[in-house]
């Protein structure tokens, strides 16, 4: 299986930085086909311009897109790994869905019907947060995160989500609590 790992955090001492090394070393053992995609590292340009948002139109992305949008289309399982900042992903990973997750690539519609294009793709996203689970549960952002990021993006394009991975109180854990947490990824890659 081909696997793509999308990852935005910029410290790599992060909790983030650890999971996605641990998704690595799992699908390694296995013999997986692995690419890692750091925006951060890559320097990824986040800000949808005017001039990519015209290329869209006419199916002509810029080659920044194009490279990510190929490494998409070779994949068979996505893993998106990020923090949720401000109850959000961060700009960097909401830019790079803005530019790569473009009209005629992501999506499209079929008189006035939307239609997802990125079908037959599984996909795991890891997410780690500072408030905690019942926090979130209270005031029904546990709710609004997984609309807004499953539905409102993800599924919308076609994405088979089979695990979403939110990790609560991750700025004050605890080394027992992260082997519990990794431990819970080791066991979802090792299906």
């Amino acid at each position: 299986m081909k696997h793509l790992i999308i990852y935005a955090h910029p410290n790599e001492g992060s909790l983030n930085h650890h999971f996605m090394q641990t998704v690595e070393k799992i699908l390694q053992s296995k013999n997986q086909e692995i690419e890692i995609r750091d925006l951060y590292q890559l320097n990824f340009n986040p800000i949808l311009s005017l001039q990519d948002m015209q290329g869209q139109r006419i199916g002509k992305v810029a080659e920044d897109v194009k490279q990510e949008q190929d490494y998409i289309s070779w994949a068979d399982h996505l893993t998106f790994i990020y923090p949720i900042w401000w109850t959000g992903m961060p700009a960097m990973m909401k830019g790079y869905i803005d530019r790569v997750f473009s009209y005629g690539f992501a999506y499209r519609y079929d008189q006035g019907i939307q239609k997802g294009l990125l079908t037959d793709k599984q996909t795991t996203i890891i997410n780690t947060q500072g408030k905690s689970k019942s926090e979130y549960e209270n005031i029904g952002m546990d709710k609004a995160l997984s609309l807004t990021s499953d539905k409102g993006i993800f599924t919308y394009c076609g994405l088979e989500i089979n695990q979403h991975f939110f990790f609560d109180k991750a700025d004050k854990t605890h080394a027992e609590t992260i082997e519990e947490w990794s431990t819970q990824i080791k066991n979802h890659f090792s299906k």
